[in-house]
């Protein structure tokens, strides 16, 4: 069984958390009230329209302050637990409140684009330019032995999957079986010499910094990676690190 079968995906956030099955009949009644409004206008139809709107924004109220409450609530105990993520995430949504999201992007010229064909193209072009540079530079410049690792920690969680949709966390908790499938898979690409091709594919999500939300050039791109092809990474960083200063000292030899 797949771990889509099996574990399925995590639901998205909901616009109004506080908004449940009693909110939504109290705004079906409303509706309702304000149809049959429309179609009698009476002075009978109106008094009862204006009861059940105060009814459901009484409503609508008291359940948003129950919400803000429970959330208030959980904030104090992860303070007091020290459960520092979900505290600063709490924070931050409080901080944020609700942001309309928007795909709309300007093209070269400043012209907005709406239709979803040339927003992805404008995204490919702008990234293209990024990351396509063709330029020379000297390797004996680079400090290979401080340079920063390319691949997370493969035991750090809480990081989004590539393509193949496979978390970290979900790796880490498959047990001696799933190790001894990525095994046999790792044994037979290093004896086939060729890798996968979703592991060749990377899909780059842009995060907006600051400015202009239209602007392009306003976000940096996040490249997020087949969670197997980033064990195998790990793994060959691992083995080759212990003979980089040893190479790089036989190749290029410090003047003395």
């Amino acid at each position: 069984m797949s771990a889509k079968e099996s574990l399925g995906y995590y639901g998205q956030k909901k616009h109004k958390p506080w908004f449940d099955e009693g909110c939504s009949k109290s705004l079906d009644q409303r509706n309702q009230a304000k149809l049959q409004w429309l179609q009698d206008p009476s002075e009978l139809n109106g008094d009862n329209l204006n009861n059940i709107r105060r009814e459901t924004s009484r409503h609508f109220r008291n359940k948003k302050r129950e919400y803000l409450k429970d959330k208030i609530d959980e904030l104090a105990m992860n303070s007091k637990n020290t459960n520092i993520r979900d505290l600063y995430g709490g924070i931050n949504d409080f901080k944020r409140g609700y942001q309309p999201s928007s795909n709309l992007v300007k093209d070269e010229n400043c012209h907005l684009l709406a239709d979803s064909h040339n927003i992805l193209n404008r995204w490919r072009i702008h990234f293209s330019q990024l990351l396509n540079v063709h330029r020379v530079s000297d390797v004996r410049q680079i400090e290979i032995h401080t340079a920063e690792p390319l691949v997370p920690h493969p035991n750090k969680r809480y990081k989004s999957p590539g393509s193949d949709q496979i978390p970290a966390e979900l790796i880490q908790a498959g047990g001696e079986i799933l190790r001894s499938k990525i095994h046999k898979l790792i044994t037979s690409i290093w004896h086939k010499e060729k890798l996968p091709d979703q592991w060749k594919e990377s899909i780059i999500i842009p995060v907006h910094k600051k400015g202009d939300k239209t602007d392009c050039s306003n976000y940096r791109g996040i490249s997020l990676l087949s969670t197997s092809y980033k064990i195998v990474s790990n793994i060959l960083l691992s083995r080759l690190s212990p003979y980089i200063d040893e190479i790089t000292n036989e190749l290029y030899p410090l003047n003395c």
